[in-house]
């Protein structure tokens, strides 16, 4: 490569650096555009400790603004047993979990039940397992569907003690099959709670975590322009389309979440001070290169 196609290459590189600088921020006209969500009490639902931080930490660090009104949960199935450290990687969640903002240890739940959940690249969990403890959290009165004697009537609508649900989409980010059975769990949650309830709006909106190839996967900071940019011409398609959503109580078909250099830092940070035990070599480069540091687009789910 010639001398002045390295400049050229410094100069691109330079330019997207200083185009996610100032459009991250949230006064910049992108970062306007993009919907968010006020009020809710959410769920983030993970399989390990540290996925919070290597894939959701973008979506963290933004709904836990306290001038949003947000009142973030983690709830994970797993210790992260897998190399017999999973005692150790409980508290290393609940750390990086304050650390992203989440307004104490608390509100992190971690299952440490290996039968059903076990930490594994081979296991797929059940998606009845995964559906049931989400009833069990978030709606109690489910549980009473199945008694004959306690059920509760088809013309009243479905009730859960959270307003949005956060995951993995299908493909898990990285394929892990215990990520993929979090996607699957959720929506048999959803279907399930509004069985027998035809007219009602589901009370639980439901977002997942988009995989993407994997070269924009290890793109790290760059990959900011494009998604930014297709989120502002989604955000004007709706415009356009008049289907933009009227008040902060409606929910959005995409969130967009990107972080500023700051909070890209903050991200990285969780990962190296909190989770010590997972920060082998190849760790470095994730938050170095991955995308899903500085970079979220979430789908809401029609079910």
């Amino acid at each position: 490569m010639s001398p002045s196609s390295f400049i050229a290459l410094g100069f691109a590189i330079s330019a997207v650096f200083i185009f996610w600088t100032l459009s991250a921020t949230t006064s910049s006209p992108f970062a306007r555009s993009f919907p968010r969500l006020y009020n809710k009490r959410i769920c983030l639902l993970i399989a390990h400790p540290d996925d919070e931080a290597m894939f959701f930490a973008p979506t963290v660090l933004a709904l836990t603004k306290p001038e949003l009104g947000n009142h973030l949960k983690i709830l994970c199935l797993s210790s992260g047993d897998a190399d017999g450290l999973g005692h150790i990687r409980k508290k290393e969640l609940q750390r990086s979990a304050v650390h992203l903002g989440l307004r104490n240890e608390s509100d992190v739940l971690i299952i440490d039940d290996p039968t059903r959940f076990p930490d594994s690249m081979s296991a797929t969990w059940s998606e009845s397992d995964v559906s049931s403890l989400l009833a069990s959290a978030f709606a109690p009165e489910m549980g009473a569907n199945s008694n004959p004697r306690k059920r509760t009537r088809g013309d009243k609508p479905p009730v859960a003690t959270i307003d949005v649900l956060l995951t993995f989409d299908r493909g898990g980010i990285s394929n892990h099959p215990n990520h993929r059975s979090l996607y699957h769990g959720a929506v048999h949650f959803i279907r399930a709670l509004m069985k027998d309830k035809p007219g009602f709006t589901c009370p639980v909106t439901l977002y997942t975590l988009a995989t993407t190839n994997i070269l924009r996967k290890y793109i790290g900071v760059l990959d900011a322009p494009v998604t930014m940019a297709r989120g502002a011409l989604g955000a004007l398609s709706e415009t356009v389309r008049g289907s933009t959503r009227a008040s902060k109580g409606d929910a959005p078909t995409r969130l967009l979440f990107v972080s500023s250099v700051g909070e890209w830092m903050t991200a990285q940070s969780a990962m190296v001070k909190a989770h010590q035990s997972q920060m082998v070599w190849f760790r470095y480069g994730w938050i170095t290169l991955g995308r899903y540091m500085a970079v979220n687009d979430l789908k809401r789910e029609k079910i």
